[in-house]
């Protein structure tokens, strides 16, 4: 999942991180990687708490949205990739069916990123259900 952070940095302070779409989500660090980094940690570390609480998961939103917010107005945007696989909890094997090529295309694309099948389509699940409670099936 891709999440859009805003970076500050105040003269005598470390980079501080914010997660416009999480609110209450923060992070910091010495450096604006360290920064990165750790806004990436704190995200996941939040989402698994909305998830165990049974909270929406906003889903992230365009920078554009964002960038007229006064809060945000002197802060450098970045996009940070989280793996929702960082979330813990226990896993549980299901049993789908899905059409033959969906599936070839579906294995091709978490293996060019690196991933696996069920690491991609959980995340793009939860990406999906937060974009909007209610989307029109397409099926």
């Amino acid at each position: 999942m891709n999440q859009p952070v805003v970076v500050h940095k105040d003269a005598d302070s470390d980079y501080g991180v914010t997660v416009p779409d999480l609110p209450g989500c923060f992070s910091a660090g010495p450096t604006m990687d360290d920064a990165l980094a750790n806004a990436v940690d704190a995200i996941a570390t939040h989402i698994e708490g909305l998830l165990l609480d049974g909270e929406p998961i906003p889903g992230p939103r365009k920078i554009e949205t964002h960038r007229g917010i006064p809060d945000y107005s002197d802060g450098i945007w970045a996009v940070v990739a989280v793996d929702l696989s960082m979330v813990s909890g226990r896993s549980r094997r299901i049993n789908v069916t899905i059409p033959e090529p969906i599936l070839s295309r579906v294995d091709d694309y978490a293996k060019k990123i690196g991933g696996s099948r069920s690491i991609m389509m959980a995340a793009d699940l939860l990406e999906y259900i937060s974009q909007s409670p209610e989307k029109e099936a397409v099926y």
